[in-house]
């Protein structure tokens, strides 16, 4: 890269975080997606674009459609938990919450903590290295809630739990009564004399912090 680019600025582009759905054949799959844009108003494009890592990314090459649910302010971590942290490769993400609704694609709709979904069929492919691109036609599109929707920023400010400070373990040191000097270590040797006001250990006090 340039010395005159600085990844910091990309910080600024905003981001929005869906809920992207897909069916492998067997069951029902879920991903978190932060890049899904709408391209064109007529006729109606959207993009989104998906790791190659991810199962998501190669189910959805193989059948060719997704739905993409844009997710509320109101969303909790635990969804993130569910759709984002495990594999759908070895994970059934809907075991615990069954569908029940379904687009005309055939794929779960998923209605809590969403306020808009569209169904999407893929027309165009491009391959970005470590991502992969599907442009997409939009035969289905609802709006569910007037709550305003996540964005990137927010889930990092508001959503994602705040690391906690690791507790520090408790440290002893003699502090010299005279002039103040710490001497760090446990015990304090018997015959130890302060380097600077030259007292010996009994002018010393025992400090835990």
């Amino acid at each position: 890269m340039s010395a005159n680019f600085d990844p910091k600025a990309l910080f600024s582009l905003s981001y929005g975080l869906y809920l992207v759905t897909s069916h492998d054949g067997q069951r029902d799959n879920g991903m978190i997606a932060n890049t899904a844009c709408q391209q064109t108003d007529s006729p109606c494009r959207v993009s989104v674009t998906i790791n190659k890592a991810g199962y998501s990314h190669d189910v959805i090459r193989k059948t060719g459609k997704m739905n993409v649910h844009c997710l509320s302010k109101d969303t909790p971590f635990a969804v993130f938990e569910r759709f984002g942290f495990h594999s759908g490769k070895d994970t059934d993400k809907f075991a615990d919450a069954p569908v029940t609704r379904r687009s005309g694609n055939g794929l779960a709709v998923v209605e809590e903590n969403v306020n808009a979904w569209l169904s999407l069929e893929v027309e165009q492919y491009i391959d970005l290295g470590t991502h992969g691109m599907f442009i997409c036609a939009v035969p289905e599109a609802e709006v569910l809630s007037p709550v305003p929707s996540l964005t990137y920023a927010d889930y990092h400010r508001d959503v994602k739990p705040k690391r906690q400070p690791q507790p520090q373990a408790e440290k002893t040191v003699y502090v010299c009564r005279v002039c103040g000097y710490v001497y760090e270590g446990d015990p304090l040797p018997e015959d130890y004399i302060c380097p600077l006001c030259k007292h010996d250990a009994s002018y010393f006090d025992k400090v835990t912090k």
